[in-house]
C-alpha cells in the first residue's frame, strides 16, 4: 500500500516553540508601539500557526487513511482499498505540496509577485527566445492554477518580445517564482539565418514580490520621468488606441515599470507607480547589494557567462541549471511550462 512511503520531515516541537516565543512577544503591553514590526511578527506567527495546523491535518488524514486499509484489508473489500489509493494519491500531492513550502521561509515568499522578461544580447533571435519565456511561464502559471494579467508587452520587430510585465496572484506566487530571477541562455539554429547558423541568445527575468496598497515610500516626483506611448499588442478588445501606456522611470536608480494593459492612461500609471515602489520598497528593507540580488534576481549583464540555467537544442537538446545542476532532456516539455524540476530543486537548496 503506498501510503507507507508518505513521510513529512517537519520538526513540530521546534515551530510550536518558535511560535510560543512570538506570542510571549506580541502579549508585551509595548508590542505595537513599532507598528511596522508589529506586523511582520504578526504575520509570521499566523504563518507558523497555519503551518502547524496543516501538517496536523495531514497527519490526521494519513493516520486515518493507515487504519481503513488494516479493516478493508481484513474485510477483503477490493472497492474500498482502491478507493483508498485514490485518496493517497491525492494526499500524497497535498503533502509534497506542504513539504516544498516549509522551504519557503522568506519574509517576502507568500505573497504575489510581478515577473518582469527582458530580451538581452542575440537581437531578433534574443526577442524571440523572450516571447518564448513567456508563453513557458503562462503555460506553468495555468497548470498551477495561479492567477495572472499582462501589465505590459513590448513586441519585438520581426519576432518575439523585447519585454514583458506580469502580474500574478496566488498563494507563495513569490516564493516559488523567484526560483527564475535571472538569466536565461538559448542555443539553437536560428529560424531567422538563412544560412542555418547556430545562435546564442538570451533574456533576463526578474522577480518583484507585491506589497500592499498602502506601502508607505516617499517617492519625489522631480526623480520621476513620465513616458507616454501607443500600447503594442496582438489586438483584441483590450487594444488602447490612444496613447495610454505609461513607463516611469525612477532616474536615481535606474529602476522602470511600465503599464499598458487599461485604456485609461491614470489607471496605467496608478499600476506602474505601485510597480516602482515596490521595487524601491526592497531597495529600502534591503540595505546590501546581495539582498536586493536575493530579492529581485541577479542585476547582471544580459549576456554570455551570466546565466543561471542554459537551454540547448542544438546540437543536442538538454536544459541545465547551472545553480542547482539540474537537467532535463525532455526540452520541449520543458518550453511548454514544466518547470517544477528546477524550481523545486532551487527551493529545497537556496
Amino acid at each position: 500500500m503506498s501510503w507507507k512511503r508518505l513521510v513529512i520531515t517537519f520538526d513540530l516541537e521546534k515551530l510550536e516553540e518558535e511560535l510560543g516565543e512570538l506570542r510571549e512577544e506580541m502579549n508585551a503591553p509595548d508590542f505595537w508601539n513599532d507598528q511596522e514590526k508589529a506586523k511582520k511578527k504578526s504575520k509570521l506567527a499566523t504563518r507558523k500557526e497555519e503551518k502547524i495546523e496543516t501538517y496536523r491535518e495531514l497527519t490526521e488524514e494519513l493516520e486515518e487513511i493507515e487504519v481503513l486499509y488494516e479493516l478493508a484489508s481484513e474485510e477483503g473489500n477490493d472497492e474500498e482499498l482502491e478507493e483508498l489509493e485514490d485518496r493517497v494519491s491525492r494526499l500524497r500531492d497535498r503533502m509534497d505540496s506542504f513539504q516544498l513550502e516549509l522551504f519557503m521561509d522568506g519574509e517576502f515568499d507568500d505573497r504575489n509577485c510581478y515577473l518582469g522578461i527582458n530580451a538581452g544580447a542575440g537581437g531578433t533571435d534574443a526577442q524571440d527566445w523572450a516571447g518564448m519565456l513567456l508563453r513557458m511561464y503562462t503555460r506553468w502559471l495555468e497548470r498551477e492554477d495561479f492567477s495572472y494579467q499582462s501589465l505590459e508587452v513590448s513586441e519585438g520587430e520581426e519576432a518575439g518580445i523585447k519585454s514583458a510585465t506580469v502580474e500574478v496572484e496566488g498563494e507563495w506566487a513569490y516564493g516559488y517564482l523567484k526560483a527564475e530571477a535571472g538569466v536565461h541562455r538559448l542555443v539553437r539554429i536560428s529560424p531567422f539565418d538563412s544560412a542555418g547558423r547556430r545562435h546564442t541568445s538570451f533574456a533576463s527575468v526578474n522577480v518583484t514580490p507585491q506589497f500592499e496598497d498602502d506601502l508607505e515610500v516617499q517617492v519625489d516626483e522631480n526623480d520621476l520621468r513620465v513616458d507616454t506611448f501607443r500600447a503594442s499588442g496582438a489586438g483584441g478588445q483590450h487594444v488602447n488606441v490612444t496613447d495610454s501606456a505609461v513607463r516611469i522611470t525612477h532616474e536615481p536608480t535606474g529602476l522602470v515599470a511600465t503599464c499598458q494593459n487599461e485604456r485609461s492612461q491614470h489607471k496605467n500609471r496608478e499600476t506602474a507607480m505601485k510597480i516602482l515602489k515596490s521595487r524601491l520598497y526592497q531597495l529600502k528593507m534591503e540595505k546590501r547589494a546581495e539582498k536586493i540580488e536575493e530579492i529581485q534576481g541577479e542585476l547582471k549583464d544580459i549576456e554570455w557567462g551570466s546565466q543561471i540555467r542554459s537551454y540547448v537544442l542544438h546540437p543536442y537538446q538538454k536544459i541545465k541549471d547551472h545553480r542547482t545542476e539540474i537537467e532535463v532532456g525532455d526540452t520541449e516539455s520543458v518550453l511548454d511550462g514544466e518547470i517544477d524540476p528546477f524550481i523545486q530543486a532551487y527551493i529545497k537548496n537556496k
